[in-house]
């Protein structure tokens, strides 16, 4: 628990109890020798599984502390000077033999003492905090696991968000891959099911391994903390409203890309920044059934999405949560939060599931881009056709050169814009994708830049994608309240996997690599000297 030591000796006592699973066995008496010939004070040790130690003062007053443990034991532990300012004072134990030690009553230690704050604070934070490794089993899977033939253990580290785990430092006597197989089977037929075991880079590593590639250690952590818990009723009831709302946000913007047909007053009323009066909503209700296409678009990039994640994650015996929509009125959605229930087997496990998602919403919203802009330029289909501020596509530099090099420099250089709604549905659907695909935090392309390349190559991507957010280099307008949805919601990196040292092949590394830079270029807006140049939108149009 701690030295007791403190400058001055007064009377003082210290009643703590001790329910921790390494502590020592008091079920014998523990008499303490003399520290030195000098004398300090008096202290007092008696341990007792029968009764319990008393210490009278001057003033008569005695007091009695308990020591706890699976024998429930007694202990009590007082200190007291030799020398009061009323005189000296005596102690004795009431069962047994002690050591006194006297001395004067002021001394000068090095130290701090644990008060009863302190140990009541160490001992909730046990009783709150995950339920830690059996130090037994530590014996245990340290003689049956680990020897010459696997990793030869020489050191001990805490292992956890809580240091509620064994990480066990080593040296390496195999491949790796080949080690931790063995390892998780003999795991498996000593403890059964009880714990799970972590293949991580050996932290504070000097230098890589002998053999080739990084220092690997081994960590242990019961299966109860390292495993996701299941997803409850009221996480269930948050997920369905979320999606309500998400399909209003959807519905709201295929009403808003019918601008040049909606009332005045409406239009007045979203348009202009000093209308208080709200019109009459029911207005708007003839425009609902016009909206619906648009909607299903958005909605269907959304969907699409998260089946791309659960079809990448099924045949890898992947567990995920229910899709949490983010609702958002000027791309109809942010996208959805999708959490692993399960603890992914590899870092290839990791990225395949983190890039399949965006990569399927992706293909989609380019299908209906592609067509929206083939359909904007058809004679035949210009009834369809709803006209948007050409200062829209200043909003991508990759989505704007595609338009212009589509619909030419008569159509795009203009005040208004005549296009298909499956244009807007697949530049709001490639704006999400590419906002999700941003290597931060727990997105998919922060999940998968971590599983590629490793949790301290995150960070790095993760500076860089916050100071650009910030700035508002990418995403123009929409930069400031994404980058606070990632602090919010999504800048935690995700935990690691089994096998989190075996490295992804260079091909997902180049696809990854490939997606990051598209993405920049989907999110990076169109500058005014290039806009006028390609004649992309009129660059003096508010």
């Amino acid at each position: 628990m701690g030295t007791l030591t403190s400058c001055s000796f007064s009377t003082m006592n210290l009643r703590f109890r001790m329910n921790h699973p390494i502590s020592c066995n008091f079920s014998r008496r523990i008499q303490m020798k003399r520290m030195s010939k000098r004398s300090f004070g008096r202290l007092i040790i008696s341990c007792s599984s029968s009764g319990g130690g008393s210490s009278s003062n001057d003033n008569g007053s005695s007091n009695d502390g308990k020591l706890e443990n699976d024998s429930s034991n007694l202990a009590t532990v007082t200190e007291e000077t030799a020398e009061e300012r009323n005189g000296g004072g005596e102690a004795s134990d009431s069962e047994d033999s002690s050591v006194s030690i006297s001395s004067r009553p002021t001394i000068s230690t090095v130290g701090s003492t644990y008060n009863n704050f302190q140990v009541d604070s160490f001992k909730l934070m046990e009783l709150l905090g995950p339920e830690k490794v059996d130090p037994s089993d530590v014996k245990t899977i340290k003689e049956k696991l680990f020897g010459y033939s696997t990793f030869w253990v020489t050191k001990e580290e805490p292992f956890g968000d809580f240091g509620e785990g064994i990480l066990f430092l080593g040296n390496l006597r195999g491949k790796s891959e080949d080690v931790f197989a063995k390892l998780q089977s003999q795991l498996s037929e000593v403890m059964g099911d009880k714990y799970n075991l972590f293949m991580v880079e050996e932290p504070n590593s000097e230098g890589p391994d002998p053999r080739g590639g990084p220092r690997v250690s081994f960590g242990m952590l019961r299966k109860e903390v390292s495993e996701p818990g299941p997803t409850s009723l009221w996480q269930y009831v948050i997920a369905f409203l979320l999606f309500l709302l998400t399909i209003g946000s959807s519905v709201e913007l295929g009403i808003a890309s019918q601008i040049t047909r909606l009332p005045p007053e409406v239009v007045k009323y979203f348009t202009d920044p000093n209308a208080i009066e709200p019109p009459d909503m029911q207005l708007l209700v003839p425009f609902v059934d016009s909206a619906l296409p648009l909607a299903y678009g958005v909605l269907g990039v959304q969907l699409f999405h998260e089946i791309g994640h659960f079809l990448a994650a099924f045949p890898r015996n992947v567990k995920l949560s229910i899709p949490y929509f983010i609702p958002n009125i000027t791309l109809g959605s942010f996208g959805a939060i999708t959490q692993f229930k399960s603890i992914l087997p590899d870092r290839k496990a990791k990225v395949d599931i983190s890039l399949a998602g965006p990569f399927a919403g992706a293909a989609l919203s380019s299908s209906m881009f592609a067509v929206g802009l083939l359909l904007s330029s058809n004679p035949a289909a210009a009834a369809e056709l709803i006209q948007v501020p050409s200062t829209l596509f200043q909003g991508s530099l990759l989505l704007g050169l595609i338009s212009r090099a589509t619909l030419g420099y008569g159509a795009m250089h203009g005040a208004m814009v005549s296009i298909h709604p499956l244009v807007i549905a697949g530049w709001c659907g490639l704006t999400t994708s590419a906002f999700n695909m941003l290597p931060v935090g727990c997105l998919d392309g922060g999940r998968a830049v971590q599983g590629a390349f490793g949790k301290g190559s995150l960070v790095g991507f993760g500076l860089a994608t916050y100071s650009l957010l910030g700035l508002g280099v990418l995403g123009g307008p929409l930069s400031l309240p994404w980058g606070l949805y990632v602090l919010i919601c999504q800048r935690s990196p995700e935990k690691p996997c089994l096998n989190d040292v075996t490295e992804v092949g260079t091909w997902r590394k180049a696809a990854l690599g490939v997606a990051i830079f598209l993405v920049l270029l989907t999110l990076l807006p169109v500058w005014d000297e290039l806009a006028e140049e390609l004649g992309i939108g009129l660059v003096n149009t508010f």
